[in-house]
């Protein structure tokens, strides 16, 4: 018999509104693809060699690319 417990409503699985998001490691940066396709690229941990950044609309090679090259010249 199905119960009419008020707070059973609570409990109802939601559906996700917001997309998956996945992320990518790349030699100790996280880069986190944004809604407008631009890239959020930040140190996995302290300190940091290269401060937090934010990469236009690319690919994945190109937001790599932009890593090795901001570690190179803080290098």
């Amino acid at each position: 018999m199905a119960s009419h417990d008020p707070y059973t409503l609570g409990l109802r699985a939601v559906p996700d509104l917001e997309p998956k998001r996945w992320i990518v490691r790349y030699r100790g940066f996280v880069l986190m693809p944004q809604s407008d396709l631009s890239w959020l690229v930040r140190p996995e941990r302290s300190p940091m060699p290269v401060l937090p950044f934010r990469a236009p609309a690319s690919s994945l090679e190109d937001v790599k690319a932009l890593v090795d090259w901001r570690l190179t010249r803080a290098a």
